[in-house]
């Protein structure tokens, strides 16, 4: 889906899984002040939106997600995910319920997917699954932003900013009132500054929640079954993840980033040596200069100099070896 506001002087589209909306309006770096300094807003209008609703709507989601959301308090914002049978993540979903329905954002083209394994998993319980993304547009307000919200719209409010469920014909006289406008670079720059993973990105096949530090963030450890659960309960008490987060300063001197799937090795083994993970995001940040999200294998040195492709990379510690 297209975003209206490609329109705007000096858009430029992004590409790949964030295709339909812009990557940077002409100033990749004044964009990431703006939204650090708590001003502006990021056009995430191609994610897909999913409602909820009935009265066994919160009883009935419990039973699917990660989370513990029987007790969830109107306007309180959670995060949860869809497991496979083998733990592995499927889904991430930023919900909120308004107290009639619960709304969701979930990655651009996943809706479909996500919807279709809802559908399967109703039984007699009363709840109405609905894809409400030609609807309503996702719009990104940063924290500390004093931007209004238009009566009767739904907010998702984190400490990171808040997410508007902004109807999807009101996007471009919202955005003219409360610019500047930032594109997905800014808001990549800062989520990877924030140590924040998303599905796809800095998933795979075999994820599973505790090599991402989300067990207690989208991973509830006091609730009932849901699939995957026994995976998750195992590794927490019996055993460790086989690889874990990390997030890197890369050398500012390289034109280059180290794309996602980069490889990264011991500094001290070179470029040929023995690949330990790979890189999932990389970004340009306007205070840190080059930065980047890996996986690695669980046993790296915390302390140990890295190489990301070519690139050398000091590491912080994102998940606990």
């Amino acid at each position: 889906m297209k975003s209206p506001l490609l329109s705007q002087p000096g858009a430029v589209p992004a590409e790949g899984r964030d295709e339909g909306v812009a990557a940077h309006y002409g100033d990749l770096f004044r964009e990431q002040r703006a939204l650090a300094d708590g001003s502006g807003l990021v056009d995430l209008s191609h994610r897909g939106v999913v409602a909820v609703t009935g009265s066994d709507r919160l009883a009935w989601l419990h039973l699917l997600i990660t989370q513990h959301v029987t007790e969830l308090a109107p306007g309180r914002a959670t995060e949860a995910l869809i497991l496979s049978a083998n733990g592995h993540i499927e889904h991430a979903l930023y919900l909120v319920d308004d107290g009639e329905t619960v709304w969701m954002h979930v990655e651009p083209g996943t809706q479909s997917e996500l919807i279709a394994y809802l559908e399967s998993m109703k039984f007699f319980y009363r709840v109405e699954v609905a894809d409400r993304t030609e609807d309503f547009a996702v719009v990104y307000l940063p924290a500390g932003s004093i931007a209004e919200v238009p009566e009767g719209v739904v907010v998702r409010e984190t400490p990171h900013g808040r997410d508007l469920f902004l109807p999807r014909a009101d996007l471009e006289t919202y955005a003219a009132a409360h610019g500047p406008l930032a594109g997905v670079l800014a808001h990549e720059a800062l989520r990877v500054e924030g140590h924040r993973p998303r599905l796809g990105f800095e998933t795979d096949h075999r994820t599973i929640p505790h090599e991402l530090g989300l067990i207690g963030v989208a991973v509830h450890l006091q609730k009932g079954c849901y699939r995957g659960q026994e995976t998750v309960a195992r590794v927490h008490n019996l055993g460790k993840p086989p690889r874990r987060l990390v997030f890197l300063h890369l050398d500012g001197s390289e034109v280059h980033l180290p794309g996602p799937g980069t490889p990264v090795r011991l500094a001290s083994d070179g470029p040929e040596g023995r690949q330990l993970g790979f890189v999932t995001t990389s970004a340009r940040h306007h205070e840190l200069g080059p930065i980047a999200l890996a996986l690695v294998k669980r046993n790296v040195a915390v302390d140990a100099e890295l190489l990301a492709g070519d690139t050398a990379a000091a590491q912080e510690t994102v998940v606990e070896p």
